[in-house]
């Protein structure tokens, strides 16, 4: 979607929520932000408020889903939304050992579920309207499951599909949907990472290619690029060629 006026995005207050935030900030923009952490949300805020953004922040548990549906509707009520980034998300693996019911379930509630909380209260609105944007919080990741982090490679992959699958569906009705899978980005999730991590790019580029790519409808917004081709031939091999390779991938904390 071309220049929305209204904009509400999860997972603010850090990495790409952060830079999206900022990017997106402007005069004659509304922006709803929600994160988990109030000290660092209200900065994102503040700086978005001093590009000339009309702000609003709250901390939002994204897993709660009556919490999230209130949230929404007193957000869509002040002013309608053009726009919605379901961006938040965590991540976990297997570097301390196998991953427990706990974490697994943790990982999907917030990975899948937030988004769900997220979207499924809009949809109907945006249908009503014949107007409105999607876009959901991927990852290269979710073309073939790792087994240094099985659960987020799981929950990535069924956002994935269900965006691909819902693009087609609500396109007749004038709802845009898109799905990002970025690769590698700094942020507090990747900092913890003791492992190499090819084509590593800042928030802020990988803000510009997501607003980019939104602005263009484009179904799929993946990068970069040599990441992307490499993820989907490596999806493409049957696992009797890439289990043996994929055992020795390092693995997350």
């Amino acid at each position: 979607m071309r220049d929305p006026r209204s904009l509400l995005l999860t997972g603010a207050s850090s990495g790409i929520g952060e830079a999206l935030a900022l990017a997106y900030a402007g005069p004659s923009m509304s922006l709803a932000l929600g994160g988990r952490d109030a000290v660092r949300l209200a900065a994102v805020g503040a700086a978005c408020a001093g590009k000339g953004a009309r702000v609003r922040t709250d901390v939002v548990d994204i897993a709660d889903r009556e919490s999230v549906a209130r949230w929404i509707d007193a957000v869509d009520a002040a002013q309608p939304l053009d726009l919605v980034i379901a961006n938040a998300g965590i991540g976990g693996g297997t570097d301390e050992g196998h991953e427990d019911e706990q974490q697994t379930r943790g990982i999907f509630a917030v990975n899948l579920d937030g988004v769900l909380n997220t979207v499924l209260p809009l949809i109907p609105r945006f249908v009503q309207r014949r107007h409105g944007q999607i876009a959901l919080m991927s990852s290269l990741a979710s073309f073939r499951g790792f087994p240094g982090a099985p659960t987020y490679c799981g929950s990535k992959a069924a956002v994935r599909v269900w965006g691909e699958g819902l693009r087609g569906d609500l396109a007749p009705d004038g709802v845009e949907v898109s799905v990002i899978c970025p690769g590698f980005v700094v942020s507090r999730m990747t900092a913890e990472n003791k492992f190499p991590m090819p084509f590593l790019m800042t928030a802020e580029r990988a803000a510009g290619i997501v607003k980019r790519g939104l602005a263009a409808n484009r179904g799929r917004i993946a990068f970069p690029w040599p990441m992307s081709v490499a993820t989907w031939f490596l999806a493409g091999l049957p696992p009797t060629l890439t289990d043996a390779l994929l055992a020795g991938f390092p693995r997350k904390k």
